[in-house]
């Protein structure tokens, strides 16, 4: 985070604000641009032009480079409707927006440039490939999750959900994904999360430390509350018949209350007058 602080110091000046907007501005133009197109087959070939495929950027098409970021919310190799693409953009403005107010205006545009290299890359390594930027653009889910968990979500509209338990489901897809992918998939996956765990790890590690800390409090807490685990305490020595469980304990009749003593103490101990408040 140090070179961040000096990223911002000397970078500052040159911060791009509300980037997010004009992301979904673009998608927005893209998305109208395609619904006009007169058939189906026009429309997924204006699509197809705008991926980012590295072979035909080796090729000259270099702009892929840049439009597979305006490409709209996809589901599979489709756009989604306008009712489920108006809501896909206005989380990822809700997020966006949270995330530019709470960081600064540079540190998230770094979080995305980050993210934006590693897609490219990942992409490059695979050059046959089809990368889109749906991997890219779930990294600013991740961290508004980390850092808005209780944030509320009206799952279907109806169902409050946090997204902390949503964020959950995403990181536990990107295990399935990885483990069961092609590397095409796995590399998309690490670079979803490479911006992430580059701007969190330290935040990961204290929360975990933290987490550690906190069971082991609860586990002494639990153990302190906890029964005795013997019936018998001689109240001279402290052995029990846990410990001794051939010793033969007795209880005083002379001491005021309840005290009992193994066989060495039982005739040789000072009564008790008054009970002992520990």
């Amino acid at each position: 985070m140090h070179l961040l602080r000096r990223l911002e110091h000397k970078l500052g000046p040159y911060a791009v604000p509300h980037v997010t907007i004009a992301i979904i501005a673009l998608q927005v133009l893209v998305f109208v641009v395609i619904q006009i197109q007169p058939n189906a087959q026009k429309e997924a070939e204006a699509l197809e032009r705008l991926l980012l495929i590295p072979r035909l950027v080796l090729e000259g098409e270099w702009w892929r480079l840049l439009t597979f970021i305006a490409v709209p919310p996809v589901v599979g190799k489709s756009m989604m409707g306008p009712i489920w693409a108006f809501f896909a953009w206005y989380v990822f403005y809700l997020m966006g927006s949270a995330l530019e107010q709470f960081w600064g205006t540079l540190r998230y545009n770094l979080y995305l440039l980050v993210g934006y290299v590693a897609t490219v890359a990942a992409a490059f390594a695979v050059p046959d490939s089809i990368a889109t930027n749906t991997f890219y653009l779930q990294s600013v889910f991740l961290a508004f999750a980390f850092l808005f968990p209780d944030f509320q979500f009206l799952l279907f509209f109806i169902l409050p959900v946090k997204v902390k338990w949503l964020a959950l489901l995403a990181w536990i897809m990107y295990a399935f994904m990885f483990l069961g992918g092609d590397w095409m998939t796995r590399l998309m996956v690490l670079a979803a999360i490479s911006n992430f765990l580059l701007f969190f790890w330290r935040d990961i590690i204290e929360r975990m430390a933290h987490g550690k800390r906190r069971m082991a409090r609860q586990a002494a807490h639990f153990a302190a509350s906890k029964p005795p685990e013997f019936r018998h305490r001689c109240t001279v020595c402290g052995v029990t018949d846990k410990t001794n469980p051939e010793e033969d304990f007795r209880y005083c009749s002379k001491c005021a209350g309840q005290y009992a003593y193994c066989s060495k103490h039982l005739r040789d101990h000072e009564h008790i007058e008054e009970a002992i408040v520990d």
